[in-house]
């Protein structure tokens, strides 16, 4: 009999469907724009369609679009974040996730806000350009920044974090002691706060014996130091509504502070200049500030909704040059943007922790134009398009070179061979 062998079935191949093709313009756009993006993310758009991108995976971050016309034509950073702003789009998950679209949009400085930045440094009395800047950003009142800011001395700046892990509170307390320890502070010694803000280094100096002159140029600011200094008692400590490039002290400090303002003082000449006549010989500033490496080169987006004027980051090296211009000796330069990335994280955290009543009292539009700015402000420094320093100076007996502007001219050529 003849035996018939069973062929064995040929296993057929599981062909996976392609994915579907986007339909609307707005999802191609973005399927061509972010083809090769890592990270798993989702769009949705006004016509009801979803776009999955990026490697399986539940979505790190979902964007919904209330109008597609944001992306009528090309990614752009600004109109991006001015849709978000104005209700167009919602951004729901990780904001650090989606804030990574940055590298795949269009740059986000135009010409236009640089060159209006400019003709105000030109033609503005800087003392008014200072007054109109933070008349825009400090005066929503104090509850809108304590929302945010560390509960025990309000620094609206910048701590220092031994751990990733610490609290803002304990990163605080290592941003005094620091502070502190570069300016040999002690008791009896007179210090100049510039920019006082919500009372921070009156809470540190008030109560170790250190008599403390904070200045302010902003209404609250002064209302809320003088309730603090006459609650606690802190007769040692002082506040001035008054601008420091017109501050005559009846004599010299021993130290001087400034806290992320030199952010809103860009004419460094005139800053080294008032400084060296502020300190007493041997006297230190202790400085700390956001940085980039070209000045004036501030976003659209926060030179709208954030700092509108010439606000600008820090150029360390045109501040170090000024210094050593005008007779000061240069001890500390300390990098401390990845401290810088973990406070802003710590904001934006509370920030969105406290929606409800920033929504209420402040507005929609207010809570998402600072979300975006915190957050985006944390990407930055993550990933170095933003850094921050402290520097630590001292003020020598010599009042330095201070070229005049044919030096300064003769310099700048010889500097381009």
């Amino acid at each position: 009999a003849m035996t018939v062998t069973a062929q064995p079935q040929l296993q057929q191949e599981q062909e996976q469907a392609p994915p579907p093709q986007p339909q609307c313009a707005a999802a191609r756009l973005l399927h061509a724009a972010l083809a090769d993006i890592p990270i798993p993310c989702q769009f949705t758009f006004a016509q009801g369609e979803t776009l999955r991108l990026g490697p399986a995976g539940e979505p790190a971050f979902s964007v919904v679009f209330h109008s597609d016309e944001v992306l009528s034509k090309r990614l752009d950073e600004y109109a991006i974040g001015r849709a978000y702003v104005e209700g167009q789009i919602e951004i729901e998950g990780d904001v650090l996730s989606f804030l990574n679209l940055r590298q795949y949009a269009k740059g986000n400085v135009s010409p236009g806000f640089l060159l209006r930045a400019y003709l105000q440094l030109l033609w503005s009395n800087r003392v008014r350009l200072n007054r109109a800047a933070i008349a825009h950003h400090y005066n929503f009142g104090d509850d809108f920044y304590l929302a945010f800011v560390d509960r025990q001395y309000h620094l609206y700046s910048h701590c220092l974090f031994h751990d990733d892990d610490e609290t803002l509170e304990q990163a605080a307390e290592h941003k005094f002691a620091t502070m502190a320890q570069a300016l040999h502070l002690q008791a009896g010694d007179r210090l100049l706060d510039i920019g006082a803000g919500w009372g921070a280094v009156t809470r540190y100096a008030g109560p170790r014996g250190i008599h403390s002159t904070a200045l302010t140029i902003a209404e609250d600011s002064h209302r809320l130091h003088q309730d603090l200094i006459a609650e606690q008692g802190l007769t040692n400590c002082q506040i001035l509504l008054e601008d420091f490039l017109e501050h005559d002290p009846p004599e010299p400090y021993d130290a001087i502070v400034i806290f992320g303002v030199i952010e809103h003082i860009p004419h460094y000449r005139d800053f080294a200049a008032q400084v060296w006549k502020c300190l007493k010989p041997g006297g230190r500033i202790y400085l700390d500030a956001s940085a980039t490496l070209e000045k004036y080169k501030v976003s659209n987006f926060v030179r709208r909704y954030i700092y509108p004027g010439t606000h600008t980051y820090l150029c360390l090296p045109d501040l170090l040059q000024e210094f050593l211009m005008h007779g000061f000796k240069v001890e500390e330069v300390v990098d401390e943007t990845h401290e810088y990335a973990l406070t802003l994280r710590h904001w934006a955290t509370r920030f969105e922790a406290n929606r409800q009543t920033v929504v209420e009292r402040w507005g929609e539009a207010v809570f998402r134009a600072f979300r975006l700015y915190l957050w985006g402000g944390s990407h930055a420094m993550y990933n170095h398009q933003l850094q921050a320093y402290h520097v630590v100076a001292q003020r020598t007996e010599n009042s330095g070179i201070r070229p005049n502007f044919f030096k300064r001219l003769l310099y700048f050529i010889r500097s381009l061979k």
